[in-house]
């Protein structure tokens, strides 16, 4: 646990000197939230009815802008052999920077969703429930998105092919994510979306690190 919680204050610490990283996300996010009301025009029940989608597909793809340096900076200057020889299982290191990358940007596109709800006229019974649903659904997507991450790792500019793997596997989250908040709004139970969503994040948790480190096995060989 202490290599692990090495790992994250590492990563981290790198985050906060390239701070850009992390406003770049949160600026993608924004302006493409913001966009949306000039591409459909300002009629409140139309944007009341689309907020839900809007949000969740924005934060998707922000979530991919940062995911292509989660494992090639380390594994381009040797950081990442040096972990794995230094005795940590690779698995967990994978979680690690997982959790660090959720940190650095799952978790602010989580905090932001609530105000560009507000700019979407989205009804107010749908904001704990995007809350409740980001806050399982992101870090799915750091995990799911570190898969894509370890099979394009020595693939220089591997962004699009990168994106190609990711985005069918962010399919599931993304319409469970917006089911929770169409079910809150509506009155319908939300408890069975936000489920479904809490069995994928302990499934992403259970699986993606294996096959995350699988892949960075093969690339290290």
């Amino acid at each position: 646990m202490s290599a692990l919680a090495a790992i994250i204050a590492r990563d981290l610490r790198i985050a906060a000197r390239q701070g850009s990283a992390t406003l770049l996300v949160v600026v993608f996010f924004v302006l493409t939230v913001t966009l949306f009301p000039l591409g459909v025009g300002p009629e409140p029940g139309i944007l009341a009815r689309i907020a839900a989608g809007v949000v969740w597909v924005a934060a998707l793809l922000a979530s991919l802008i940062a995911l292509d340096r989660l494992f090639q900076a380390d594994f381009e200057d040797g950081s990442l052999e040096l972990i794995l020889l230094s005795g940590p299982p690779l698995e967990l290191v994978v979680l690690a920077k997982a959790l660090a990358h959720w940190l650095t940007s799952g978790l602010p596109l989580l905090l932001v969703s609530p105000l560009l709800a507000v700019t979407l006229q989205m009804p107010a019974e749908g904001y704990l429930a995007l809350l409740a649903a980001m806050a399982l659904g992101t870090p799915s997507l750091s995990l799911i998105g570190g898969i894509g991450a370890a099979l394009t790792v020595n693939v220089r500019r591997g962004g699009v092919l990168l994106s190609l793997l990711v985005l069918p596997l962010y399919v599931p989250v993304l319409i469970f994510g917006v089911s929770t908040v169409e079910a809150a709004i509506t009155g319908i139970a939300v408890k069975p979306h936000l489920l479904i969503l809490l069995a994928g994040f302990f499934g992403s948790i259970a699986l993606a690190p294996w096959a995350s480190a699988g892949a960075l096995r093969l690339a290290l060989e």
